[in-house]
């Protein structure tokens, strides 16, 4: 599992206050994961970042666990659900080597996360370690960019604008290519940061993405011992085809 070493593909991750500026508000996966959860029972979130799902759903009243293996993004959630005054329990752990205390009727896992799991090994590990952390019948639900092969064909570059969260105005070169033998897609950003007309630091960051294709994700999660319920093309429950951005999984253990 040495090639998937999650702390060194942290980078887009480093500022957790600017990824909840650009992240917090979405909320278009909550409602497919809320027709699954049930009241009294834990709910487990993996990779759930600074607490984008599992404070709202706390705040319903859900028994939430989240999970992450950020210690940034983490802390950023305990202080959000601490000024939001719910009761979360964040454990910083592996999610290809999970041990919580807790079994679920549902896990879930959202934000493309699967795409951090760059080998078929840490996938195969990470639903297994999924389904013994799930009760009979208990659901896992997560969702994978499709594979738009137009798309990733080509070395794609290009420029990005916008302000941060002090104001500073920040110019973005993107650079994103894909290794047709991996189906890994490796994403460059070279970042200047200028105050007023000043240019006042350069950086750059980057981040590996795995590309999962649909008869490839069915037989990994067959193989693994789960039974897909749905397969949606976006959070909207629109049907999975060839111009869908998205695969959203909905299965349960065998």
């Amino acid at each position: 599992m040495s090639r998937n070493a999650f702390e060194e593909n942290f980078e887009k991750y480093a500022d957790p206050e600017m990824y909840d500026h650009f992240y917090e508000g979405y909320q278009k996966d909550l409602n497919v994961i809320l027709e699954w959860a049930k009241l009294g029972q834990p709910i487990i979130e993996l990779a759930c970042g600074t607490g984008r799902l599992t404070i709202p759903m706390a705040k319903r009243g859900f028994q939430m666990v989240g999970v992450d293996l950020h210690e940034g993004m983490l802390e950023r959630a305990k202080q959000k659900a601490k000024v939001q005054m719910v009761s979360i329990e964040f454990l910083l752990q592996d999610c290809t080597k999970l041990n919580l205390p807790v079994k679920s009727s549902l896990v879930f896992m959202t934000g493309n996360s699967f795409q951090h799991f760059l080998t078929n090994e840490v996938q195969d590990a990470l639903l297994q370690t999924v389904r013994q952390h799930l009760v009979k019948d208990g659901v896992f639900i997560f969702d994978t960019r499709n594979p738009l092969l137009h798309e990733l064909a080509t070395v794609d570059e290009y420029e990005q604008q916008y302000s941060d969260k002090n104001g500073n105005q920040i110019i973005e070169l993107h650079r994103e290519e894909y290794n047709s033998m991996t189906q890994i897609l490796h994403y460059r950003t070279d970042r200047q940061i200028y105050r007023g007309e000043t240019l006042i630091a350069n950086e750059q960051d980057g981040i590996s993405l795995r590309y999962s294709f649909p008869l490839e994700m069915e037989r990994v999660l067959k193989n693994n011992g789960f039974e897909i319920l749905q397969v949606y093309g976006d959070w909207d429950k629109s049907g999975l085809n060839v111009k869908s951005i998205s695969m959203v999984y909905v299965c349960k253990i065998k």
